[in-house]
């Protein structure tokens, strides 16, 4: 090619590709820097400059549109157990706009406790969502986690019951979710599998073509999350691995399956990093620690102070011992009973059963804690403990890697004018 000459055919493609590509980098960077001083000065001038900034902000984070669903704020509050994500906390983040999500992990248990009577999970679930939607909660949703196989069919049924907005799930794949028929219709309420790759995505989409049904958004959840985590403990630091990289190629699966919204989660904490990602390309985000270290969330006080004191190097990845579910799992590191099962103190026991799977013979009992502490912490008690459930078991504190950023607790309505302002 002579000097001067535009590039032609593979090679100009690439060229104009890569040139498009500079000048969206530069943008962007240009963009969140004024915004950033932008967002500065007018904290400084006061508050007729912040209603400016409030239209403003209306601009940059645009409504999100699930299954015909308009959600004012692009912020889904990711649905935390064991307790954590409970009706109070779900229905104040859909009064500010966004998307409000219950945990259904044990979830029969809580509210069995709280009405003075056994229930089921199909009841519990049922139970939640009306709460949620009762307390004006606009858009309200439940996270049922694959893992949960002995109650994961009930619980969907009693929230498509109740008219839960959408049912997200993940903690494994969830192919079998758009086959589990609730008692009455079921066509309005979204169905949002979280993944953590653009293979695993493109395996779901497959698996539920063939039922009829297609994702009506995904979440793509990145190694920064809390809780468990969809990769291998030697993937966690990849950098093909990190949430911006991952986003591009799940986008392109999901424009392949009918083009539905891409939620991102794991290690976003500020309006910038909302922002960010919305340039990106993401519809909406999914946040968990910024809500946990709210005035409304479930968790203990314990809990929450173990959250607001916790630094950097406090963030851990347990692996051995670890989850009982067999993926990666972060905690902090003060967390009593992860301190304990380092020195496997506590006997290995199952009281409450809520990861058991099948046994050959089809029955629910099977859990790698019930005779392993070597390599295995029971979530269950932990979790529970954590959320004041289970004062005679240690607490287990799982958070995002950005909790070490948290220094306070905020109500639901100050944190949703922080991250949209």
């Amino acid at each position: 090619m002579k000097i001067g000459q535009a590039p032609r055919g593979r090679e100009g493609v690439f060229a104009h590709y890569y040139t498009i590509l500079y000048y969206y980098e530069t943008f962007n960077k240009i963009f969140l820097r004024v915004f950033g001083i932008l967002n500065s000065e007018l904290k400084r001038v006061g508050a007729s400059s912040r209603n400016f900034f409030h239209r403003s902000s209306a601009i940059l984070f645009p409504s999100l549109a699930i299954r015909g669903k308009k959600i004012d704020v692009p912020i889904v509050q990711g649905g935390m157990g064991v307790g954590i994500s409970l009706f109070p906390l779900a229905a104040a983040v859909a009064r500010e706009g966004g998307l409000g999500i219950i945990s259904s992990a044990g979830l029969d248990l809580l509210v069995s406790r709280r009405k003075g009577k056994r229930v089921n999970s199909y009841e519990a679930a049922y139970e939640e969502v009306s709460l949620a939607k009762e307390s004006g909660g606009q858009h309200v949703g439940i996270n049922i986690m694959v893992a949960l196989a002995r109650d994961y069919e009930e619980s969907v049924k009693g929230a498509i019951d109740a008219g839960a907005d959408v049912i997200i799930s993940g903690a494994g794949l969830p192919l079998g979710l758009p086959l589990i028929r609730p008692s009455g219709p079921s066509g309005e309420t979204a169905l949002i599998p979280i993944v953590s790759s653009a293979r695993a995505l493109e395996v779901v989409c497959r698996k539920w073509e063939k039922a009829g049904r297609r994702p009506d958004a995904a979440v793509l959840e990145g190694p920064l999350a809390g809780g468990h985590l969809g990769f291998k403990i030697d993937e966690l630091d990849m950098e093909s691995n990190r949430l911006e990289n991952l986003l591009p190629a799940v986008k392109d699966v999901a424009l392949k399956h009918g083009d539905f919204p891409i939620i991102v989660a794991g290690g976003i904490y500020s309006h910038t990093d909302i922002a960010r990602f919305l340039l990106m390309g993401a519809s909406g985000v999914q946040m968990g620690t910024r809500f946990l270290a709210t005035e409304e969330s479930g968790a203990s006080h314990e809990y929450k102070q173990a959250v607001v004191s916790a630094k950097k190097e406090d963030m851990l990845v347990a692996h051995n011992p670890g989850s009982p579910c067999g993926l990666p799992f972060r905690v902090i590191r003060q967390s009593p009973m992860f301190a304990s099962a380092l020195k496997r103190l506590r006997a290995p026991k199952c009281d409450k059963g809520y990861v058991l799977q099948r046994d050959p013979a089809g029955k629910f009992t099977r859990c790698p804690a019930k005779q392993d502490n070597e390599n295995y912490f029971c979530i269950c008690n932990g979790l529970l403990s954590s959320a004041g459930y289970d004062t005679a078991e240690e607490p287990l504190f799982t958070a995002g890697t950005n909790a070490c950023r948290v220094d306070r607790i905020l109500s639901v309505h100050d944190l949703m004018e922080e991250l949209k302002h």
